[in-house]
């Protein structure tokens, strides 16, 4: 099973990453890691921080001539920001003393892990919580995945997304979507991202591109923040992955925690989702067909999104997921001193007007450690090669 756990600050020096789980002998490039840690940084409607932040994640164990060894995997993202940094992290954030006269941060952001983070652990100060729940952690959440997502490579599964809706600007349909990225998919899903990310919102379709960037102006101006709604297709899964026999072993369950679990979504669905509740029976289900000349069983149409009964279908899969609205504006909200309990407004941190086009590449990522472990529960193995023989038989 592979898993991953991520440590550090988001002011801190450096971010640390460890995955275990991965088998021998799989090719692992720091580049590759590198290409969507990229991804990750670029998009319409950053803040300023994307002047200095250049991630590039180290792998400081777990390889050997350029492949995995079977043991766990350390990686390294230093922050090239952290001796400009003006908060004067070494100090607030000491790790052995504790300084006097610090000022501490009182004022939670509505909409943020601030009060319930101190509240839950008990901080007078809500700095911590600030510095461990900021989506910065996604950077080595991006490059820890970006492993599995090599590893689903190597087996011709690949994975894709691109923006929906920004505001009020996105598709207008289903079916308006379908003729953007169904096209492209027949080429693999990293043909969807390749084309996405030649927008700067990541959305396919150009007129849409301009209205989301001038939404993003608007609301720039206003002194607020947006989100929206973005789809990941995963193509070359094979039929059955996943189960129904038990709740936690549904494949749609445990992407969707995967998606949720991380930093500001709030929602996801399959194919057509929460559509799927006003339209009738016949225009959700998709209907069987069986395909002599690849002796395979197939489906008319994809509107579950690749997955029934918690497995796959050999359709590709077909995800969305809701971002809110950054919680930190330019316009202040009203909130409460947690010192004082007095009444009052938020500060200003420096932040993102929209991150939806950067959120895509960290959806795309947290998912392939979940697709990576259903695969390796049907064909599993200690090495590449014993893998692929799995594989290769289940093919016939």
């Amino acid at each position: 099973m592979i898993r991953y756990l991520t440590a550090g600050e988001s002011h801190g020096p450096e971010l640390t990453g460890i995955v275990e789980g991965v088998p021998a002998g799989l090719p692992v490039t720091e580049e590759e890691i590198a290409t969507h840690l990229v991804r990750r940084q670029q998009g319409y409607g950053r803040g300023g921080r994307m002047a200095f932040e250049k991630d590039f994640a180290t792998i400081t164990s777990g390889l050997r001539f350029g492949k995995t060894m079977g043991g766990p995997i350390a990686m390294t993202l230093p922050n090239r920001a952290f001796k400009k940094d003006d908060a004067g992290w070494p100090t607030v954030m000491n790790k052995e003393t504790e300084a006097e006269g610090i000022e501490k941060i009182t004022l939670p952001r509505p909409g943020h892990a601030d009060l319930v983070g101190a509240q839950k652990f008990n901080f007078d100060d809500i700095r911590p919580v600030i510095e461990r729940s900021s989506a910065r952690e996604t950077a080595m959440r991006v490059a820890c995945c970006s492993i599995a997502r090599q590893f689903l490579k190597y087996f011709g599964i690949e994975i894709g997304g691109h923006v929906l809706r920004i505001g009020s600007v996105g598709y207008d349909s289903w079916e308006a979507v379908r003729e953007k990225a169904d096209p492209l998919m027949k080429n693999g899903a990293e043909s969807v991202y390749k084309a996405a990310d030649v927008s700067d919102v990541r959305c396919l379709d150009e007129d849409l591109s301009a209205g989301m960037r001038e939404e993003i102006k608007i609301f720039r101006k206003k002194g607020s923040s947006l989100g929206g709604i973005y789809e990941i297709v995963i193509t070359g899964l094979p039929a059955g992955l996943g189960s129904y026999v038990h709740w936690d072993k549904k494949l749609d369950g445990q992407l969707a925690q995967a998606i949720l679990g991380t930093q500001a979504m709030k929602g996801v669905e399959f194919g057509l989702g929460f559509e799927s509740g006003s339209r009738p029976g016949h225009e959700v289900h998709d209907e069987i067909t069986y395909n002599n000349d690849t002796d395979r069983f197939e489906r008319k149409t994809n509107r579950m999104g690749g997955l029934e009964g918690g497995m796959t279908t050999g359709m590709p899969i077909i995800l969305r997921g809701v971002m809110k609205p950054i919680p930190t504006m330019l316009d202040p909200l009203g909130t409460v001193d947690m010192e004082t309990k007095e009444a009052t407004e938020t500060r200003y941190e420096r932040s993102d007007v929209c991150a939806l086009p950067r959120a895509v590449v960290v959806a795309e990522s947290v998912i392939a450690p979940v697709l990576a472990n259903a695969f390796l529960e049907k064909f599993g193995g200690d090495s590449i090669a014993e893998i692929k023989r799995n594989f290769e038989a289940n093919k016939k």
